[in-house]
């Protein structure tokens, strides 16, 4: 009998685990190898950090995914290079040999090369992140109702780098944090003082959306209550104060920086693959250069005629490469492989209660419409039943009474390196 085909496949983010579930009980030998043990729904990271939604509903343990496969294993452990040489990848605990390596490795929070900044603030790419942001907000409020500091030395800021949909939605849920629950949780305390501010590179926030989303997405902001500072870049931030390329300062010590993003490379692939992080692919998701090594999802830069300049690093690409690329491993012959081709099927994003803005191909529409469309979307793209309906739920408990039970403050405890 033919020997199966092994293939490894780093990462178990939407690209990852939509070829993994491509190639599930089919006649390959498949390993998925991630840093962590889950798959992180990562639209709703915001929501984690604003305590509207647990962790646990919006990750997914890759053995409870995988339990009933008959051909795929998982290993968690971090890859540090790869031979390709020698079809080999090396880890922090073992070597994994491979007859086809697929990188879907995804991105991280870009901070510029900016080590101090990378440091104080805040970054939302995973679930460690969005948990701390939640803890350090929280534990902001418990030292100021105790301290009673003057709301001028920058505890009362809240400031959100980057007007993406990371960072309207951030803006938004904090906004409606500050209006319908802080209030009824510290009752003395004013929080008229208490500023969300959103700082932006470009003059609208949402700069890759229609205009009609972008003009629609500032009014939003602007009934929160949110300060939308555009057209400023942040140059600097020392813990205290963030500083400006205007020269203007804003004092805070809550920075959460949603300006961008860069690819997890991996070592051990020639560097002249490498294009603004990415690796270079040819129509296939194959690393040029290499036979048998491919890239899908954010770590992938391919050049076709709609995109010259490579793939918006969004969701909808990485879940559509990692299909194509699984039928494609599945044919008998490469001849009859299938070029990719991102079709836009549209974006959007939500700015609060009854507030959002939806691009479709077709048409665009904003308001409570967009709201409901943008609820259904994300609450159909969770994994299971079981998270669908603890999701709803929690949804509907905030739409009637404005609040949730989630804002629990969890820090793991330091053991005593005495200790035996």
């Amino acid at each position: 009998m033919e020997a199966r085909e092994k293939i490894v496949i780093i990462g178990g983010g939407f690209a990852g685990l939509q070829l993994a579930k491509s190639l599930n009980n089919k006649r390959k030998k498949v390993m998925v190898i991630d840093k962590v043990n889950h798959h992180m729904f990562q639209p709703l990271f915001y929501q984690v950090a604003c305590g509207r939604i647990e962790p646990s509903n919006i990750s997914f343990p890759f053995r409870k995914i995988f339990q009933r496969s008959r051909n795929i294993q998982f290993r968690l452990t971090e890859v540090q290079g790869i031979v390709p040489e020698q079809n080999k990848i090396i880890t922090e605990e073992a070597e994994f040999t491979y007859d086809k390596l697929v990188i879907a490795t995804g991105c991280k929070t870009n901070f510029f090369g900016n080590d101090k900044m990378e440091s104080l603030t805040f970054g939302m790419k995973n679930t460690q992140e969005a948990i701390a942001i939640r803890n350090h907000i929280l534990l902001t409020f418990e030292k100021l109702i105790i301290e009673r500091k003057r709301s001028d030395d920058g505890n009362w800021n809240i400031v959100i780098v980057g007007s993406g949909p990371t960072g309207v939605e951030l803006a938004g849920a904090f906004a409606e944090m500050k209006k319908d629950i802080l209030p009824r949780d510290y009752p003395h305390m004013n929080f008229e003082d208490l500023k969300i501010i959103l700082i932006s590179s470009t003059e609208m926030p949402l700069a890759v959306m229609s205009e009609e989303a972008q003009e629609k997405s500032d009014q939003y902001l602007k009934e929160l209550g949110v300060d939308f500072m555009k057209g400023e870049m942040v140059t600097d931030y020392d813990g205290d104060k963030v500083y400006m390329k205007s020269g203007k300062t804003i004092p805070s010590n809550n920075v959460i920086w949603a300006a961008g993003v860069t690819g997890n490379i991996i070592d051990g692939l020639n560097p002249e693959m490498i294009v603004r992080n990415r690796f270079k692919t040819d129509r296939f998701n194959r690393v040029l250069g290499y036979d048998n090594i491919f890239a899908i999802g954010d770590i992938a830069y391919m050049e076709t005629p709609k995109y010259p300049t490579g793939h918006p690093q969004v969701a909808n690409v990485a879940i559509n490469q990692g299909t194509n690329l699984g039928k494609n491993i599945l044919k008998k012959s490469e001849k009859d492989w299938k070029e990719y081709e991102y079709v836009d099927q549209g974006s959007m994003a939500t700015i609060g209660k009854h507030r959002a803005v939806v691009d479709l191909p077709k048409f665009k529409f904003q308001g409570l419409l967009a709201w409901y469309f943008w609820m259904f979307l994300h609450l159909m793209l969770i994994l299971s039943v079981r998270n669908k309906l603890a999701i709803f739920f929690n949804w509907m408990w905030s739409y009637i009474n404005k609040d949730s039970s989630l804002r629990l403050i969890i820090i793991p405890n330091k053991k005593n390196d005495t200790e035996q």
